[in-house]
């Protein structure tokens, strides 16, 4: 099936910014600005254990101490309703680095997913300030 790693060497950097330029909100990121946040995040990686195939990619923003930022979840999308997602996700919010802080995202339509895993809506308390290439 798949194995799961925060090992920054295991990155497929080429798969991953395929990836997220699927994604209607990284479309508009430049491989630099890509390539910048991967090197300042702490980066998880779902790969095929046979072929070592990145499949999934997702970065954390943490200050290690008392909150983390989930961003950037994605499966090909010929791997997706394989429980890739769910997996990738468990190994996040269950790493001994972040499993005592708040977890902190912004989703359009992954509200389930992430509902499984502890996450809430927040409607009254959530701001965002954001620059001209980032897609709501």
């Amino acid at each position: 099936m798949v194995t799961i790693s925060d090992k920054k060497e295991d990155l497929d950097v080429e798969a991953v910014l395929r990836l997220l330029k699927q994604a209607y909100w990284a479309k508009n990121r430049s491989e630099d600005i890509i390539r910048k946040a991967i090197d300042h995040s702490l980066c998880f990686g779902a790969y095929l254990t046979e072929s070592k195939q990145q499949v999934a990619f997702a970065r954390v923003i943490t200050d290690y101490a008392t909150t983390f930022y989930l961003c950037d979840v994605i499966v090909d999308e010929a791997f997706r309703g394989k429980g890739i997602g769910k997996k990738l996700v468990h190994t996040i919010v269950s790493d001994e680095k972040l499993n005592k802080l708040r977890g902190l995202l912004l989703t359009r339509d992954a509200h389930g997913l992430y509902g499984q895993f502890g996450f809430e809506k927040e409607k009254e308390r959530g701001m965002t300030k954001n620059p001209d290439w980032y897609i709501r």
